[in-house]
């Protein structure tokens, strides 16, 4: 006899969570397309020598990837993340308009460590642009993020930092030249490892312990001794204290151009945010619940303007900045603040009492006339049939009996409120369509 299980880190999603997740899918389409971005779809599969491209997901998400071989012997893998997956097919078209903006919304893999909001296989909800590299295309992507958060009804903070300024603080902390890329790779561990963890892997990775002490000291604490006991500094008056110790700097630079576009108490710029992505070049995000009670990150992403050119293999600089909605986390934390979850979209249940042909009839006229309705199809009583109703949350239901009928009515019960009324099957029909 089989054993029925998942595979680790793989889960289904019953019809209650399933309707919450297109909801919010639903949401983030709406919102991304108000804001001038078309729809996209990639395999599932890639070439593993795409996934493993220098520019791709950086070594630590390498070793996460599923990977296998077809029946011909090629080398393939679950995509890890949607990017990567946009690079390439962007490298594959090269005539395409620019700024081409798109987005994609589907299943990525990861053969990683199981935690609350991250599972093996997960959702990822994907907004680019391609072709821009004014900072207005990032100024954008938070925009939009605050809008979709807002509407989600949920209070998030957004925290930006820039790759090129983590790379010139570990000049400033004379980092070798040759290992900035992976000392940021260990910086982006901060929240999971701490500190001490970070100084040890900073030094695992060849990084001398008195420049692993500094650099970890610009990120922490530099701005916080500048600025002493102002602790409400805004975001510019944090930039210019970075540059009254570092000097010119282009990622200071770039960071006060887009603040200028979006002035948001809600966005907020964080030295110490690294991400681990290896390709990332310049601005970087990540969002985060305001409270702190949900732990991982609901949404990040950043610029990325040399992937497409590896893949191109021409080296040439394709400005490209992107964000990645997390669907997991998202449906997690609205779980928790909804008491309640819809089990069906069913908006009407029919209930035949003895007139089975006449139902049938009544239920296609109301499916075409637009309404979501179902009908007992095995032949149980009206109790039993109110029980299956309210089980599943069906907001209302239509018995079709003989003496309805012959009054050329229908009895409509609201099983919230509990009322109900003989009306016509216009009448039904306008009054599910929430007209009187």
């Amino acid at each position: 006899m089989v054993k029925l299980q998942l595979p680790r880190g793989m889960r289904d999603y019953p019809p209650e969570e399933k309707i919450l997740r297109e909801e919010i899918v639903s949401l983030l389409k709406e919102i991304f397309e108000r804001y001038g971005f078309n729809p996209l779809e990639t395999p599932v599969v890639e070439r593993w020598e795409v996934l493993a491209a220098k520019y791709g997901g950086g070594e630590e998400i390498l070793k996460e990837t599923f990977g296998f071989r077809d029946q011909g012997g090629r080398e393939l893998g679950l995509r890890f993340e949607l990017t990567t997956s946009l690079a390439r097919f962007v490298g594959m078209n090269p005539t395409l308009k620019r700024p081409f903006k798109a987005y994609q919304i589907g299943p990525v893999f990861r053969d990683g460590p199981i935690k609350r909001g991250r599972l093996r296989q997960f959702w990822q909800c994907d907004v680019d642009t391609i072709g821009a590299k004014s900072l207005l295309a990032e100024a954008e992507l938070l925009e939009l993020t605050l809008d979709f958060f807002e509407q989600l009804g949920l209070d998030v903070r957004i925290e930006l930092n820039s790759r090129r300024l983590l790379q010139e603080l570990a000049a400033q902390a004379e980092v070798p030249p040759g290992l900035a890329d992976s000392a940021i790779l260990a910086l982006d561990k901060l929240d999971k490892i701490g500190p001490e963890g970070v100084r040890e892997e900073l030094i695992t990775r060849g990084i001398p312990a008195s420049n692993a002490d500094r650099l970890l000291y610009f990120v922490q604490h530099l701005l916080t001794d500048i600025l002493g006991a102002n602790t409400a500094a805004t975001n510019l008056e944090k930039l210019q204290a970075l540059r009254t110790r570092m000097g010119k700097s282009q990622g200071l630079d770039e960071l006060e151009e887009l603040l200028g576009y979006i002035d948001d108490p809600r966005v907020i710029f964080t030295p110490s945010l690294a991400r681990g992505l290896g390709y990332y070049t310049g601005t970087i995000f990540e969002v985060f619940l305001a409270d702190g009670s949900f732990e991982g990150s609901l949404a990040a992403g950043g610029r990325y303007d040399n992937l497409i050119g590896q893949f191109l293999g021409t080296g040439e600089e394709i400005p490209a900045v992107g964000i990645s909605f997390g669907l997991e986390p998202i449906t997690e934390v609205i779980q928790a603040k909804r008491d309640t979850r819809k089990k069906s979209r069913v908006e009407l249940f029919v209930i035949p009492i003895g007139k089975v042909k006449e139902s049938w009839k009544i239920l296609q006229q109301l499916r075409r006339a637009g309404i979501r309705a179902d009908m007992d199809l095995i032949g149980r009583g009206v109790s039993a049939n109110l029980e299956y109703a309210n089980a599943y949350a069906i907001p209302y239901v239509l018995l079709i009996g003989p003496d309805e009928l012959a009054q050329g009515k229908l009895k409509l019960r609201d099983m919230v409120g509990g009322k109900e009324e003989l009306v016509t099957l216009s009448e039904a029909i306008l009054r599910l369509k929430g007209r009187p």
